[in-house]
């Protein structure tokens, strides 16, 4: 089995399968605090799809999108982190 075949038959699976489960999270949650959790995870989910897509195909400019996007994920839980701070302190 070679690594094009784990890919295909194994990552992607599992990937497709967590987007399903975190929409239905999206969807789902209770609180807003579960939702930006699940859209963060959204986005980790899209950088690993990147990142194999760019194995796959050999094109190691799509590597460089997927650390922007994880950028910008990681900025928007910070900030979010900062609305929630800044919530509490008011209260």
């Amino acid at each position: 089995m070679t690594l094009q075949d784990y890919l295909y038959y194994f990552i992607l699976p599992v990937l497709t399968l967590s987007v399903i489960l975190l929409f239905i999270r999206f969807v789902k949650g209770p609180s807003i605090s579960d939702r930006v959790v699940s859209l963060d995870l959204h986005i980790t989910t899209g950088i690993g799809i990147i990142s194999i897509y760019s194995i796959i195909n050999d094109q190691p400019t799509f590597l460089d999108i997927a650390m922007i996007l994880a950028l910008i994920a990681f900025l928007g839980t910070i900030a979010f982190s900062y609305y929630i701070e800044k919530k509490e302190k008011n209260e």
